[in-house]
């Protein structure tokens, strides 16, 4: 009955790696399950550039001649051709990227049938990981850069606005615009920060540590991990093949990154509103409804936010997986490649969104200013006006609380219950003057115009900073 409904058949026994153990081949639910190449071909660059690597390994210690390395060099050369150009034919023997790649060689070269000598797909398939993930790392680092110049750009452009702060999502204290967006620049950078992080714990070549053990060939894993630009090679080889905490690394990393852009969509998304005006949004960066005509919807912002999510499962699934594997590989090991390809896809799009639909968006600065002008913005400065008069912070933040009451109670409005008070009287209403609450703070690191006009030029310094250590590992 099962064979029936599932269709099941048996590949030819000599399609597999491992046919000389086998009387019979897998079924087609076993090799549905079991393969890979589906996702995995993304790596197929990874895969020639190691096979190249472990080729002239094999030659210089004396296990291929120079015949027969030419003559693989040239099979790995027009294979990454076909691969790249989009003719390669894959059979349906091929499990994953490096079964294919191998495959087409040794029809290219029947020497290629020696490439596999002293290698393992458990290490094969983790340095292309590794390759992968490194390249993937930086490149998403620079877009982070990107989104951050844009910021700072747009910080730029509004170097005087401000807008209230918030805390519980009420109005606070007014802040300078350019503080506003920076705050999410250096957010940024410590996105940066981990994911160069991650690229340094990733940077480690696993390739000769074999399927576990290594090899009683003499093999030379220094050699190739130089020759594929890692920064050494493994200690022990079964770590090598069973390590995947780089994958959880660069998850963290992009599920971070995920959260923080997260946040500026959903401050985008209010700022959007009509309740808010501070911003309005692009066409291009917008969507309409099917139904309702006067609508424009903020469809990036409300995806970016929505994303974060997809990233913090990806994370979640991956350790889940490896939390209770035993050494060394195990088939769930697999289960890395998608959750991580799909974790950089989402926040490579993201980023490119989020980037397009700031540098496009208005600022709405009258509307800002005007919600940021409200007199009990300034209640905070008004308690700080009694402290620098000698009087304790706490009995300052009662003082201000109780005319703060009275005013909400229409005895008068909180200008003029001020300009009457003993202790503060009409040399305080200049804290009342619009602008003053948010460019008048001069404590380092705070939203005041001197400094946040520091903050900016320290904030320059860190992005060609971090530009030129992505430019690094870039080369």
């Amino acid at each position: 009955m099962l064979a029936s409904n599932s269709a099941l058949w048996l590949r030819s026994v000599a399609d597999t790696l491992w046919h000389g153990r086998f009387e019979g081949g897998p079924t087609e639910a076993l090799q549905a399950l079991n393969d890979s190449l589906p996702f995995d071909q993304r790596m197929f660059t990874e895969d020639i550039a190691g096979s190249r690597a472990h080729l002239d390994m094999l030659a210089s210690i004396g296990l291929m001649t120079d015949d027969e390395r030419t003559a693989i060099a040239g099979a790995l050369e027009q294979v990454e051709k076909e691969l790249g150009d989009g003719s390669f034919v894959f059979a349906p023997s091929d499990e994953d990227i490096h079964t294919a790649v191998e495959r087409r060689v040794t029809e290219l070269a029947p020497a290629g049938a020696k490439l596999h000598t002293g290698r393992s797909r458990n290490d094969q398939v983790a340095t292309d990981l590794r390759l992968w993930t490194r390249h993937a790392l930086v490149e998403t680092g620079d877009l982070v850069v990107a989104l951050q110049r844009t910021l700072l750009a747009r910080a730029d452009d509004h170097a005087e606005a401000y807008l209230p702060g918030y805390t519980h999502l009420q109005q606070a204290m007014p802040v300078m615009l350019r503080h506003h967006l920076l705050a999410h620049g250096w957010a940024l950078a410590r996105d940066v920060d981990r994911l160069l992080d991650a690229h340094r714990r990733t940077n480690v070549s696993p390739l000769g540590a074999g399927a576990l053990a290594g090899s009683s060939l003499p093999l030379d894993p220094d050699q190739t991990a130089a020759a594929l630009g890692f920064a050494g090679r493994f200690e022990n080889s079964m770590d090598a093949v069973s390590d995947r905490d780089f994958v959880a690394d660069s998850l963290y990393a992009l599920t971070m990154l995920g959260v923080h852009l997260s946040r500026i969509g959903e401050e985008m998304i209010l700022w959007a509103s009509q309740e808010f005006g501070f911003v309005t949004l692009d066409d291009g960066f917008s969507t309409g409804s099917s139904m309702m005509p006067q609508k424009k919807n903020p469809d990036i912002a409300e995806l970016a936010r929505g994303k974060a999510g997809r990233l913090v499962g990806h994370l979640t699934g991956l350790l889940v997986t490896l939390k209770g594997l035993p050494l060394t590989y195990n088939k769930d090991l697999q289960e890395d490649k998608e959750p991580l390809f799909d974790a950089f896809d989402t926040v490579r799009l993201t980023l490119l969104a989020l980037d397009g639909m700031l540098s496009t968006l208005q600022f709405n600065v009258e509307v800002m200013a005007a919600q940021a002008d409200s007199p009990y913005s300034v209640a905070t400065d008004l308690a700080e006006y009694l402290v620098l008069a000698g009087m304790p912070f706490r009995e300052a933040h009662a003082v201000v609380g109780e005319l703060v009451r009275r005013a909400l109670d229409g005895e008068g409005s909180l200008p003029e219950l001020v300009a009457r008070h003993a202790q503060l009287g009409e040399g305080a209403l200049v804290l009342f003057e619009p602008g003053r609450g948010a460019t008048g703070r001069v404590s380092p690191g705070s939203g005041g115009a001197a400094p946040v006009a520091e903050q900016r030029d320290r904030f320059a310094v860190q992005l060609e900073r971090d530009t030129a250590r992505l430019a690094e590992l870039g080369s």
